[in-house]
Order: C-alpha cells, then sequence, then structure tokens
C-alpha cells in the first residue's frame, strides 16, 4: 500500500511546469491562475489516488491534501476587515499560493530576468491609484514596486 508520501513523489514524476494564462494589465506581468493551476493538477492527484480540498475555516485559507487516511495542508490566516470584492480576490490569492508552495510547483517564468537584472520601480500615487482601483493589497504592490514609507502611508488614506 502506497503512503501519502508515496503518492506525492509520484504526482511530483508526472507534474510539468504550469502554464501561465492570466494578464495583470496593472502591473504587465503574467501568472498562472487558479482555474489555471487548478486543472493542471487535480487530474495527476485524482489519478494516484489523492484528494484536493482548499477549505476556508478558523486556520484561514488553505488547500488540503488527503489519500483518505494521511493529509497535508497548507493555510494562510484569513485577512481582516476587507469587504467582499476585495476578500474575494484575496481568497483567490491565497487558494493559488497554498496550492503552489504545498505542491512545490513550478510556474513558467518568462520574467524571471527582471527580478536580477533590474530593480523594482518606486511606486508613484498613480501606481498606488491604479492598484487600489484593481483591489490589489499593499502586499501585492509591493511585489512589483519599492513602496516608501509615504506611499504606503497614502495607501492606507485612500
Amino acid at each position: 500500500m502506497k503512503t501519502l508520501t508515496d503518492k506525492l513523489l509520484e504526482f511530483q514524476k508526472q507534474i510539468s511546469v504550469i502554464k501561465k494564462d492570466g494578464k495583470n494589465p496593472h502591473f504587465k506581468k503574467t501568472y498562472a491562475t487558479l482555474q489555471q493551476v487548478l486543472s493542471e493538477v487535480k487530474p495527476v492527484l485524482n489519478e494516484i489516488g489523492l484528494l484536493l480540498t482548499q477549505p476556508i475555516d478558523e486556520r484561514g485559507i488553505g488547500t488540503v491534501i488527503t489519500d483518505g487516511k494521511d493529509s497535508i495542508s497548507s493555510f494562510i490566516p484569513m485577512p481582516i476587515g476587507l469587504a467582499p470584492q476585495p476578500l474575494g480576490s484575496c481568497i483567490s490569492y491565497f487558494r493559488r499560493y497554498t496550492i503552489c508552495s504545498l505542491l512545490a510547483l513550478e510556474i513558467l517564468d518568462d520574467d524571471a530576468h527582471m527580478t536580477t537584472s533590474a530593480s523594482k520601480p518606486i511606486a508613484t500615487k498613480e501606481n498606488i491609484d491604479k492598484a487600489k482601483k484593481g483591489n490589489f493589497t499593499l502586499l501585492q504592490i509591493k511585489q512589483h514596486y519599492t513602496v516608501t514609507k509615504e506611499m504606503e502611508a497614502y495607501y492606507e488614506s485612500i
């Protein structure tokens, strides 16, 4: 009888690099959407006898993988105080990140050179305004821009 670890190793041998299918117009970046990740991962997991769930409970937003006997999980605490639209975006974002982290997924990286050859641009009020209208969190903005204390305070004030 295969253990959960045996099945996860089998998964890693079968899964390929996840393709990016989404575009973020505010930051001019591409990314693998939650739907893309799930469509590539679930069939392989199911084929080897593993069930994937993504509960939202007292632990936060997470991913659980089980073989019916043993399980592994990854959770990120639920953010507090978000309106429904930003909360929905955050849930999708956290679901994608917990599954990618838990399964050590590789995402096709078409812009890796940018992280090593150039520093991030400094965030401006214009960048912050666009990102805020797009329901991006400060953490998401910091992934693409260098955010000064002044711009952080501006983000919090709008």
